[in-house]
């Protein structure tokens, strides 16, 4: 059988089971089993190889699907939020996750039982749910916000009966709900993520696709500026400076400091990259014909290489938002990152990093598990992205 793609080889199964041989010339019963012709699925673009291959992981797919879901309610965390960061249930400090319960009296019709507190022997704060029970109303009127400071509304996805509150992940220390502050917090975490990742992309493009291209003094010196910088610990570098940014500076400020910190030191592993795919791409035939056709370099370089490698730059953009998701909750738990009155995941972490706390009130850390989730969906769409960017490989 001649070398073909992984498509090729299953239709060549097919092929067997419909006409009992793999001989070409019996093409058609193939193609009226399938429903398509034999050549269109031969000649399929890259890219088209490449959605078919990706389409088949279902992890990476799965994986993808996390992710839009978690920009979805970032977007529209006021609607999602039944209540917004600043909203305290003084009475409520410290109460565990409350059980939704869907029938009442027979009739579908969410509820949770309503919890009173009280103090143990030890001073602890405990919660006994009452025979009071609180209807969960979905897209009810509550607290009034402004959809991107722009468009004002009241609208939330759920809301508990006469103002009462459901907090299905309990309670902080002030009595703030902890799905609101995570749905809250998703903004900044994720949005940071991106920013930074977006910067790192265009100088780790720039960098490696005009190293790979002229070669000379302008790779060697490239190179040895990404060798002084990938040098220094990622870590403590952060760390000394996001000391250095003032205190005094607002929480826009300090989100754009912080977005620039995490990008200048992620773009050299795209650079190394792309470096080495336009050192094989720029002798291929298309590019000596555009030189020859009097092409300058940057339009061969944003018009042929650059596009060329952008199956390699969407992967390596993927796999990099865990790591800048996961730098920005450790730079804000360590307190040098984001601070409050911010919320991101890693000042709710920060905040819940009493250990007494902590083994008294589990449901605080809950920030903790959205970051788990959020890396790996990264991680497996970034998987199936890779394997799917070389769609000849089995």
């Amino acid at each position: 059988m001649p070398d073909l793609t992984e498509q090729s080889e299953k239709l060549f199964t097919l092929y067997e089971e419909a006409a009992g041989t793999v001989d070409l010339e019996d093409e058609r019963a193939v193609e009226k089993r399938l429903g398509k012709s034999l050549e269109a699925i031969y000649g399929a673009s890259q890219w088209r190889l490449m959605w078919r291959k990706f389409v088949r992981n279902r992890v990476a797919v799965a994986g993808g699907v996390v992710i839009l879901l978690f920009y979805l309610v970032a977007i529209f965390a006021v609607f999602f939020a039944p209540y917004t960061t600043t909203t305290r249930f003084i009475k409520n400090i410290y109460m565990p996750p409350q059980i939704v319960h869907l029938f009442n009296e027979g009739k579908l019709q969410p509820y949770v039982y309503v919890y009173e507190a009280k103090l143990d022997e030890s001073l602890r704060r405990t919660y006994e749910a009452t025979g009071e029970k609180t209807v969960i109303l979905f897209f009810a009127h509550g607290e009034p916000y402004e959809f991107l400071g722009l468009f004002p509304g009241d609208v939330h996805l759920y809301v508990g009966e006469g103002g009462e509150p459901v907090c299905l992940l309990g309670t902080d220390q002030q009595g703030r709900d902890m799905l609101s502050r995570i749905i809250y917090g998703s903004q900044l975490s994720l949005t940071i993520g991106l920013v930074g990742v977006v910067l790192s992309l265009i100088l780790g493009t720039v960098v490696g696709v005009v190293s790979g291209y002229y070669g000379g003094w302008v790779d060697d010196l490239l190179q040895r500026l990404i060798e002084l910088i990938r040098a220094f610990p990622n870590i403590p570098m952060w760390m000394a400076l996001s000391a250095a940014i003032p205190l005094t500076w607002s929480i826009t400020q300090t989100y754009f400091a912080i977005s620039v910190i995490l990008s200048l030191f992620q773009w050299t592993w795209l650079a190394r990259q792309l470096r080495g795919q336009v050192l094989a791409l720029r002798s291929q035939d298309y590019v000596l014909a555009a030189k020859l056709a009097g092409a300058k370099d940057r339009w061969i370089i944003f018009r042929h290489l650059v596009p060329a490698t952008m199956g390699q730059i969407i992967v390596v953009s993927t796999l990099s938002m865990p790591s800048m998701i996961l730098a920005e909750t450790a730079l804000s738990y360590l307190g040098l990152g984001l601070r409050a009155p911010a919320t991101s995941w890693g000042v709710l972490i920060q905040e819940s990093q009493n250990y007494q706390s902590l083994a008294l009130y589990p449901w605080v850390f809950t920030p903790a598990v959205a970051v788990a989730i959020a890396i790996l969906a990264f991680s497996y769409l970034g998987d199936g992205l890779r394997d799917a960017v070389d769609p000849y490989t089995v």
